[in-house]
């Protein structure tokens, strides 16, 4: 019996894709399978997409574009994949709803609404969260985090490339070394960019717990974590 009873999984953009495709069918079913893991544990599951794998507002920003238009393509972005991860659970005969930060019309997504998610996810249904916070200037971490406490959520999970934080790029630095736990003070003084100050900043407020870890490398993952293993990093 996992010690977490409803949680929020952070899927980034880039990680549905792969060379050839912007969003990665093989990829859409090893997040199906991750997602049915979770939900054969009783635990309740909501979800946020990001976009970065189909654009990146911030990027263009750079680049000249106004910042408020790049961040409402980018937030349009993670419609396309929370869409894309709903269709995958469909055809899988996991019952789905697809919320969006801001009104879409035509039978799209609902508009997000706290009380209908909390019914939707107590019902057994995954519930994507796409559009972010519905506002530009906020990253979809910070949008995580806030869809996370309207949903009452136990925790916050973000799947990253890695399996956890380190103290420098795991990438670049063979010798960067894996916490295991981290405060929120202790990650923002160190800039160690899990996620921006003001998602950090809402989960201090609310007391709101974040479990790094890798995950389409192995699919066990989160359920493992679910079981009790100690994998990844957890911020508190």
């Amino acid at each position: 019996m996992s010690k977490y009873k409803r949680i929020l999984l952070k899927l980034s953009g880039e990680a549905l894709a792969n060379a050839e495709n912007t969003v990665d069918p093989d990829t859409l079913n090893k997040v199906v399978s991750i997602i049915q893991s979770a939900l054969d544990l009783k635990v309740e599951v909501g979800i946020v997409v990001g976009g970065g794998n189909i654009f990146r507002g911030a990027a263009l920003a750079q680049a000249g574009m106004n910042r408020v238009t790049g961040d409402h393509m980018g937030m349009l972005a993670t419609v396309i994949n929370a869409l894309a991860i709903s269709d995958a659970c469909k055809r899988s005969n996991i019952d789905v709803l697809v919320m969006s930060g801001f009104p879409i019309g035509g039978g799209v997504c609902d508009p997000v609404d706290h009380n209908k998610a909390k019914q939707a996810l107590s019902a057994g249904k995954v519930v994507i969260f796409s559009a972010g916070t519905g506002s530009p200037c906020f990253t979809t971490d910070t949008g995580a985090v806030l869809r996370g406490i309207e949903i009452d959520a136990d925790v916050v999970f973000k799947a990253t490339k890695v399996d956890g934080v380190y103290t420098d790029d795991p990438m670049k630095n063979p010798k960067a070394v894996r916490y295991d736990t981290l405060s929120f003070d202790e990650a923002i003084e160190r800039n160690l960019q899990i996620m921006d100050t003001a998602a950090f900043a809402l989960c201090r407020e609310h007391n709101l717990d974040i479990c790094v870890f890798s995950m389409l490398d192995n699919t066990n993952a989160l359920s493992d974590i679910l079981n009790g293993a100690s994998l990844g990093t957890i911020v508190s």
